[in-house]
């Protein structure tokens, strides 16, 4: 497709901010505002906190409450008006003026492109941690490919692909949203990219740091495979990260919180089942990462 179709494509850029970042927030805005090429439009999500001081030309959405990760992106992807939605941490920042300039190209370049997940680096060191490369073989994480998931604070997705598939899981509120559309996705006929060349600066953190991490990692692992898996995958996939949870887990408080949450999972409602077809779990498996893991 041609320069002037990537140039037509209009960008926006969600943040979701708690008001505890002031200066990260003005940050990553500068670092929007600044892109080479055509203005962005910047959604400022306040999640359950008062608006922050922006920029004029930076529109402020003021939730009354904390509404969760999935549903604060909701909200900002409806206030957007453009073709490709940036979803970007607010303590992340872009490095490069011609982010949304690649960005246009490779989603004008294929149609049926839907999600590109943006290499994370930290700033003090250059190192991309294993876990923001969506691979379960990591190898290089300067070396871009299809993928089956996506990083949810560093993304860029295709509009229609919401149109298509629905948006992010509200009640999930934090853990795996971004697994569970990319999961819809795929199974539309989406493609998912990781792109080493779009880089988001972001500090070197563990998701530990949330309070309510292995609660929800452990209830929203369950509700993702009994929204999306075929019954003996799913299984599988539950079975497959119970060993690796209590191999992994050094924490017993943490190993108690995951039980908790995996037996919330399996007792509660999820919302609406529709697993996805048997071609796509081979596809995933053919990408290297079946739903398994």
């Amino acid at each position: 497709m041609s320069a002037a179709n990537a140039a037509q494509l209009r960008l926006a850029c969600v943040f979701l901010t708690m008001g505890d970042r002031p200066e990260e927030l003005a940050r990553a805005i500068r670092s929007v505002q600044d892109q080479a090429g055509d203005p962005v439009e910047i959604v400022v999500v306040a999640n359950g906190v008062a608006a922050p001081k922006v920029p004029d030309d930076v529109r402020v959405l003021e939730l009354p409450e904390n509404v969760g990760i999935p549903a604060g992106r909701n909200a900002g992807l409806e206030a957007a008006h453009a073709d490709i939605i940036m979803f970007l941490d607010d303590d992340g920042w872009l490095p490069s003026l011609t982010t949304a300039q690649r960005l246009r190209e490779l989603f004008a370049s294929d149609p049926r492109l839907g999600i590109v997940s943006f290499r994370i680096t930290d700033p003090a060191s250059g190192i991309t941690q294993r876990r923001h490369v969506p691979r379960v073989r990591v190898g290089d994480p300067r070396e871009s490919s299809e993928v089956t998931t996506f990083l949810g604070g560093a993304t860029a997705i295709r509009r229609y692909v919401f149109d298509d598939v629905g948006v992010f899981p509200a009640a999930f509120f934090y853990a795996h949203e971004e697994t569970d559309l990319a999961w819809r996705a795929m199974d539309a006929g989406w493609r998912i990219w990781y792109d080493a060349d779009c880089v988001l600066c972001h500090p070197a953190t563990s998701p530990t740091r949330h309070p309510r991490y292995f609660r929800l990692n452990a209830r929203n692992r369950v509700w993702l495979a009994k929204r999306n898996l075929p019954r003996p995958v799913a299984a599988v996939y539950l079975l497959t990260w119970v060993v690796l949870t209590v191999a992994r887990t050094r924490s017993l408080s943490g190993l108690t919180a995951w039980w908790a949450g995996l037996l919330e999972g399996l007792g509660t409602p999820c919302g609406r089942r529709k697993p996805i077809a048997w071609r796509t779990v081979w596809r995933m498996t053919r990408l290297g990462r079946p739903p398994l893991v």
